[in-house]
């Protein structure tokens, strides 16, 4: 009988079949600690404006066609670039 092993994929949905179909405690010889964290976590900054300020903010970002977390997103992240 052949070993089971995990496999080397990126694919969400290869993965979801495998573990909808295996059990982890069938492959703890091959687990191992992470010490570093695996994913980056966004971080969420809370900004307080004036009513007015927030109504035109959402009205210039539906304009653009966008949220206005993603155009106070989009101001930010050009302000660092030319910084």
């Amino acid at each position: 009988m052949s070993k089971l092993t995990i496999p080397k994929t990126d694919s969400i949905q290869e993965l979801a079949h495998f573990w909808d179909t295996h059990d982890l405690t069938d492959f703890e010889g091959d687990l191992e600690e992470v010490k570093e964290p695996v994913f980056e976590r966004d971080i969420i900054v809370n900004i307080h404006l004036k009513q007015d300020e927030a109504e035109r903010l959402k009205q210039l970002a539906k304009l653009k066609g966008l949220s206005y977390s993603d155009l106070i997103q989009e101001w930010v992240r050009e302000r660092i670039q030319h910084a």
